[in-house]
């Protein structure tokens, strides 16, 4: 049977079509390559700065009753001053954790990000996090390995429908290079960064974070992150603890995001206060805290271990889940740089270990000892703040190498995400979007048009006529006006709008023409909006209603008419806020 002749067209189009995707997976190993060099960067300044503001390099904890009081109560300021002048005046996306930015520049920039963030993103939190700042390491990575995506897919000029990927390809070398854990780095960036689990999307990912991961092996060597003792399943009964487990590190979870944008809410509204000095008084808050609870100092991978490894009561493992929740929410929230990753992984430590505390001594024929209830809590609280339970269970299983936990982490995960994701609709991430109108699952436009108002938009020379005009002249005053709708008034407020549709049918019959009046023709089921209403809340209108404008009244109790909006008007913004976010995404 002879063979199906393909058209020669498809030869053509073929050809470019392998050539950049072949160009687009070498981007992602150079993108990997660049994210696993900057954190390697990254990790030596973290170091540096920490030399510089405590003159050690080494792990907090171990020299911490050595350190002077004066100096845990003045590092933090000073690191806050140089953070706020960083932020301040060279790169506002630097300021907290930065994952929100990054997908903020997906959902409204097509990823593009301005080539300075990395740069500064890797210097205000290696500033903070040296001085004493109370957060982890993953978000500025995700944020500068996004921030290397975005240059390198800009230098070769990569489509839009590719630049996401290019981002995502960043987000996943960081994450995959700074935890050793490369697939924990692409579910991470495929299901918060990106949202996309599809082929094409995933080998470019893949290869950015198996080339990242390499390059920091080959520098720091291949092991996990936390050395566990060997924690196994005692009994049938402990799959009910963990479930339980879930309900209570969701609960502390829940607790962690409504302080942290509690306090970012407070510093935000001192508006007397420049915005530079606000991370200094952060910084000062939090010195007097490292000054009584010194184990919320930094990263805290320290007192992470000493509760895996059952070397810390009840009620040090239950005042730390609160004291670093305080901790983190000040740093972040005053305007300092640094992730929320790390702060949460503690915080499930200190949370599981706490409650493994607990059950251990009520059932201890049942249960495993705290440490191995500390571990799936690690997971069950990133779990509860990012409401990505992949990412989270695969996480924990590559900074552990331990698969014994992998049942009670599953189910420990899912019952977080599952009740927090039904209590409140956005994760710790996308709390932060949603409170600048950006709603991921709304789409691109609704987002763009969500930061437009009707009353920069409105055309203010709006025709008006009396409710006691007769046919004959709202017929004229058709004709000399040009408009295709006229708006009747009453002592300045609307009470009708007429359409040339509203009068055809009563052209024909001359003797109606100076009976006929404005108030007997207008259309009385009106579609407002006001001038603080977004452009989306119009649009959404003009759908309902199906017109193609609508009249615009002032915001507040008088509503007076002063003007009309029309669907083109409304398309013709959203196109000129694509053009602005496009040139500050190149500057």
């Amino acid at each position: 049977m002879p063979q199906a002749q393909v058209p020669p067209f498809m030869h053509r189009l073929k050809k470019p079509f392998a050539a950049r995707r072949a160009l687009h997976l070498m981007l992602a190993i150079l993108i990997g390559v660049g994210a696993g060099y900057g954190a390697i960067l990254f990790k030596f300044l973290l170091k540096f700065m920490q030399w510089v503001f405590y003159q050690d390099s080494g792990e907090f904890l171990s020299f911490a009753g050595q350190v002077p009081v004066w100096m845990k109560l003045t590092m933090p300021i000073l690191g806050g001053v140089i953070v706020g002048l960083v932020v301040s005046y060279f790169a506002s996306e630097a300021k907290g954790h930065g994952v929100p930015e990054v997908m903020q520049a997906i959902a409204l920039r097509d990823g593009r990000i301005r080539k300075r963030v990395a740069g500064a993103k890797i210097f205000a939190s290696a500033v903070t996090i040296g001085s004493g700042g109370s957060v982890g390491r993953e978000g500025p990575m995700v944020q500068i390995g996004a921030s290397i995506g975005s240059t390198v897919g800009q230098l070769f000029k990569v489509p839009t429908a590719y630049m996401r990927t290019m981002v995502g390809c960043g987000a996943a070398a960081g994450i995959a290079a700074t935890f050793n854990a490369p697939i924990a780095g692409v579910l991470f960036a495929l299901e918060i960064i990106i949202g996309d689990f599809g082929v094409m999307q995933f080998s470019p990912v893949v290869l950015s974070s198996v080339t990242a991961t390499a390059i920091s092996r080959h520098y720091f060597g291949d092991f996990p992150a936390f050395v566990i003792p060997e924690y196994t399943i005692v009994s049938h009964w402990e799959f009910l603890f963990y479930l339980v487990l879930g309900v209570v590190t969701g609960l502390v979870a829940l607790s962690f995001t409504t302080l942290l944008y509690k306090l970012e809410d407070g510093f935000d509204a001192m508006k007397w206060l420049p915005d530079w000095i606000k991370p200094a008084i952060g910084g000062g808050l939090l010195g007097v805290l490292i000054v009584f609870v010194p184990e919320i100092f930094g990263v805290g991978y320290g007192a992470m271990n000493l509760s895996l490894t059952n070397d810390m009561g009840f009620w040090l493992l239950f005042g730390l889940i609160w004291a670093k929740i305080l901790a983190s929410s000040i740093t972040l929230g005053s305007g300092s740089s640094g992730g929320i990753f790390a702060p949460s992984l503690f915080i499930g430590a200190m949370t599981g270990g706490a409650f493994g505390w607990l059950v251990h001594a009520a059932f201890p024929g049942i249960t495993a000892s705290p440490g191995a209830y500390a571990l799936v809590a690690m997971g069950g609280l990133v779990a509860g703040t990012t409401y990505a339970p992949i990412t989270a269970i695969l996480i924990i299983f590559e900074m552990t190498m331990d698969y014994s936990i992998i049942l009670p982490l599953m189910l420990t995960c899912i019952t977080a995400t599952v009740m927090n994701s039904t209590i409140r609709k956005a994760s710790i991430y996308t709390t932060k979007l949603l409170r600048r109108g950006i709603d991921l699952e709304g789409g691109r436009v609704r987002n763009v048009l969500q930061r437009e108002l009707v009353r920069d938009h409105m055309n203010s020379k709006v025709v008006t006529i009396p409710e006691t005009m007769t046919l004959e002249r709202i017929i004229w005053t058709f004709k000399t006006e040009n408009a295709s709708y006229l708006h009747v008034v009453q002592d300045g407020r609307l009470t009708g709008v007429i359409s040339f549709r509203d009068i055809r049918p009563l052209l024909h019959e001359e003797g109606l023409l100076k009976l006929v009046i404005a108030n007997d023709i207008a259309t009385r089921d009106l579609a407002t909006v006001t001038t603080g209403d977004t452009l989306q809340d119009a649009l959404d209108r003009i759908t309902e209603y199906g017109v193609s404008q609508l009249p615009v009244l002032s915001s507040g109790s008088s509503g007076r008419l002063v003007g009309f909006l029309t669907e083109s008007a409304i398309n013709a913004a959203y196109s000129q806020a694509i053009v602005r976010d496009e040139i500050a995404g190149e500057e």
